[in-house]
């Protein structure tokens, strides 16, 4: 049984043929392969990384999730069970990489063969990491203090650490410093938008807003309430910021992509704030923006129908097709499914943009999987999973 761990543990993308000598002639997996826990967790975890039109693994996962959540406690040790505990809530492909890092250091820590040295060097590679980390965040908190950012944007959320863990979870290597900190203040400014364009501002406001952020010009902010002129200026402020250190860098010309990508961004906003007043790529970033999407308004729509906020997609399909809440969610979790694997066939093909930036569009996925998982805003309501995992990742270093 030995050999069925190993196999799984090295199964690449869509190297499926693997899993064949492990059936029956009537295509069912073998029920001796219950007894070994080991394999039926490498199992589970290879049937993520599968393609369309992949039955196999689809059979796989269903074959591994149903005995490894009735797996019998006496052949399966306390670690393994925390292991399986752990897999069947955050499978490690769509996890976040440092999260799912440290949870592993801590599992391997109690196997008694462990390895005492490899063991030391990861818990100071973590807690390396982690010191850089709360540096920069202890930089951009003071950035939104000298913003001013609560006094001048009472109406919108402060989510400034949730939003540094969001974009570490994208660029968590410690070359990426500039890049976690730019991505981490946009955002927040983008934040800020969200709320102004959804719940605060009037269709009025928002129309003159998207055309003020279209000429991307200090004196458009004319004519805009007072309120929106502070949001204008400082998003100018901010790109200009922005702007001296790409140049810096000899990358001045990125400065033109930041601007259309935040207008391009302000123009979906306006477009959702015109579908509210009227009624209520690239393959692989339309399967991460599917899985954000998605997971997001499953798990905050009734929170944010409370909050007048624009319709989400379970509002939606419910509306479009006569159904339950429950069916239409049912209905978008399979869409999610589908979106990871397009992303899984796109990690595997020959593809002119580079491998590293498809991983970026990976692990955008992976943080929307572990913020709204469990059919929960935990973005939205920070106090919860979200103060867990931000102490995980940014506050608790591993004890040596």
């Amino acid at each position: 049984m030995a050999s069925l761990h190993s196999t799984f543990s090295h199964v690449s993308f869509g190297n499926v043929e693997i899993f064949n000598k492990f059936q029956d002639k009537e295509g069912n997996f073998s029920k001796s392969l219950v007894a070994d826990v080991p394999g039926l967790l490498s199992l589970f975890e290879a049937c993520h990384l599968g393609f369309h039109d992949d039955d196999i693994l689809n059979d796989a996962l269903t074959f591994a999730i149903t005995h490894l959540k009735s797996i019998d406690k006496g052949i399966a040790s306390c670690n393994l069970e925390k292991q399986v505990s752990h897999a069947l809530n955050q499978p490690n492909h769509k996890g976040m990489p440092r999260l799912e890092a440290r949870n592993y250091i801590q599992l391997y820590q109690e196997e008694p063969s462990h390895d005492e040295v490899l063991l030391s060097l990861a818990k100071l590679d973590f807690n390396l990491l982690q010191e850089q980390h709360q540096k920069e965040l202890g930089n951009i908190t003071r950035w939104w203090k000298d913003l001013d950012g609560e006094r001048k944007f009472p109406f919108a959320r402060d989510r400034l650490v949730e939003m540094y863990f969001w974009m570490s979870g994208v660029y968590f290597e410690p070359e990426y410093e500039a890049t976690r900190e730019i991505l981490t203040k946009v955002m927040m400014i983008v934040s800020i938008f969200d709320d102004v364009y959804h719940i605060y501002a009037t269709l009025e406001e928002v129309e003159l807003f998207t055309k003020a952020i279209e000429r991307w010009d200090v004196d458009a902010k004319d004519g805009l309430p007072e309120y929106m002129q502070v949001c204008y200026q400082t998003l100018l402020d901010l790109y200009d910021e922005i702007g001296c250190e790409v140049t810096r860098k000899g990358r001045s010309y990125c400065l033109f992509y930041a601007k259309e990508l935040m207008k391009n961004h302000m123009r979906t906003y306006f477009a959702q704030a015109k579908w509210f007043h009227k009624t209520t790529d690239r393959k692989m970033a339309k399967a991460s923006g599917v899985v954000s999407r998605l997971m997001n308004d499953i798990a905050g729509h009734k929170f944010e129908q409370e909050r007048g906020h624009t319709a989400s997609s379970v509002e939606c399909f419910m509306k479009q097709y006569s159904v339950t809440e429950q069916e239409a969610k049912e209905a978008l979790h399979k869409q999610v499914v589908n979106a990871w694997k397009d992303m899984n066939e796109e990690l595997c093909h020959p593809t002119v943009v580079p491998k590293p930036l498809l991983v970026r569009i990976l692990n955008f996925a992976r943080v929307f999987h572990v913020v709204y998982n469990d059919e929960i805003d935990h973005y939205s309501h920070p106090g919860t999973k979200f103060k867990e995992l931000v102490t995980s990742l940014l506050v608790d270093s591993l004890p040596m």
